[in-house]
């Protein structure tokens, strides 16, 4: 079969195109100024791709088959030609996946607000690494395992990233609805997405009804220190696993600590010690994304005895591009670059960031650039993770120019609330002003150590980029 993908330089379509291509299909695909990191793998593994969107030229393409990417929607010239003639078929992304992929295999879909990539990756990692050959799709880019989509064998688990946002502009549900998971995975649950979401409690709703299509004989990983997991319906009618710090989980993390060294934490189920974990990836999220992957592979592997699973590679692992990266590191700076989006994020982040480097001034950089985080909904919640910062430099707010000014992100308000603080805030009206006065105030550094943190989950218009590489020149 003939697939083309429409969007597919994004994480996931780029992914799944490669999960296509080895399942024998001709892949192909276009997008609106092709873009790293996918593209560049996309190029490497020699799948075409063309730019922008041409009606006439998708006819000539003849594909049997259309995936349309999430971030498309009613106007593009492609789409209206495809509803306009109904010349080809066309489906959405998780449709697909389900299709082709999903609907015979044992899934293992990793879901919740935050940590979905890492601990997607995390699980995939530790069954390649306890001899088994999963299939696994994971949205963004892993250096550990070395590549972002694999078949696998069909009698191992497949392993995937389960997102909360909706399929299709055709199709508001979540595209995890379509994923068949034998193991849900619930990492943590927020209100974000408020382009899709009315509230928390729509948010815990598509949550309620990921859990009613787990079967009997797989489970539910939950975090069981998070208050708005447990505010879910009752389920009676699956395995419950709880995770997380407190007395009440059946895995417990314990004894965390960091240091410029990395972090170490223990692991132990129901009352046994599991393993001795030091690793150097950041935080007490990334301790919790490790104990979610260690149990779910443990029970889809161990149903019985999940502690089983050896989890000595942990140390080896070395987690994912754009989350919490170094890209460059001296004794006088270190520029770091991260996913984050929501304040959450961007806060434990920064409390991280306080533990591997102590003494150093610390130096957020945030593009406010998500769909939630562009306009006012959390803007209070990213003015106080914004406060454990020594200083802060707010970009442009993405699309401005598609919101009103009473819903837009405020980057003065929020600027001038950090300065009263006491804490040294700037707002820019374009990302090249921000990084001229960003590289005139960093570069050189002064005689205190100095990080500086980028927060975008897209391009920062390439500043990110330029910047470490100015501190390597």
């Amino acid at each position: 079969m003939r697939i083309y993908f429409m969007g597919i330089c994004g994480t996931a379509m780029g992914n799944a195109a490669l999960l296509a291509r080895s399942a024998g299909h001709d892949v192909l695909g276009a997008d609106a100024g092709s873009y790293p990191p996918m593209s560049t793998v996309l190029t490497a593994a020699r799948i075409p791709i063309h730019e922008g969107y041409d009606p006439a030229r998708l006819e000539r393409l003849a594909p049997d088959l259309v995936v349309i990417g999430n971030a498309l929607s009613r106007g593009n010239p492609e789409i209206e030609w495809l509803l306009d003639t109904r010349r080809l078929a066309l489906t959405s992304l998780p449709a697909m996946l389900h299709e082709f992929v999903l609907k015979r295999r044992r899934n293992l879909v990793i879901c919740g607000t935050h940590g979905k990539t890492t601990t997607t990756a995390l699980t995939a990692f530790l069954l390649r690494e306890n001899g088994r050959d999963p299939g696994f799709l994971i949205g963004g880019v892993p250096q550990d395992p070395p590549v972002g989509s694999q078949l696998g064998a069909a009698a191992d688990p497949f392993v995937i990233e389960g997102d909360e946002y909706d399929s299709a502009f055709f199709d508001k549900r979540s595209k995890f609805i379509h994923y068949a998971p034998h193991i849900a995975v619930l990492n943590n649950l927020e209100f974000d997405h408020a382009d899709i979401f009315r509230d928390l409690a729509d948010v815990q709703r598509t949550f309620n009804h990921l859990t009613r299509l787990v079967p009997r004989n797989g489970g539910i990983m939950l975090n069981g220190d998070d208050d708005n997991l447990r505010a879910l319906d009752p389920i009676q009618w699956t395995r419950i696993v709880r995770v997380g710090t407190g007395e009440n989980n059946d895995l417990r993390i314990v004894d965390f600590s960091e240091s410029d060294r990395g972090a170490s934490f223990r692991l132990v189920w129901r009352g046994r010690q599991w393993a001795e974990v030091h690793w150097s990836l950041p935080g007490l999220y990334n301790a919790r994304n490790a104990a979610m992957a260690a149990v779910t592979a443990g029970l889809a592997l161990f149903p019985d005895a999940p502690a089983r699973l050896r989890l000595e590679a942990l140390a080896r692992f070395r987690g994912v591009k754009r989350r919490q990266e170094i890209l460059f590191h001296s004794s006088t700076l270190t520029v770091v670059e991260d996913f984050g989006h929501h304040p959450t994020a961007l806060a434990e982040t920064l409390q991280s960031l306080r533990a591997r480097f102590p003494g150093a001034r610390l130096t957020a950089v945030f593009e406010p650039r998500s769909n939630t985080a562009r306009t006012k909904v959390l803007q209070a919640g990213f003015m106080r993770a914004l406060a454990l910062a020594d200083e802060v430099y707010l970009g442009a707010v993405n699309r401005a120019e598609k919101l009103p000014a009473g819903e837009r992100f405020d980057a003065e308000a929020v600027a001038k609330n950090l300065e009263a603080t006491g804490i040294d805030a700037h707002w820019f009206a374009s990302n090249q002003a921000l990084y001229d006065a960003l590289a005139g105030h960093a570069l050189p550094p002064g005689l205190q150590a100095r990080v500086v943190a980028f927060f975008s989950n897209g391009s920062f218009d390439g500043i990110i980029g330029k910047f470490a590489g100015a501190a390597q020149a």
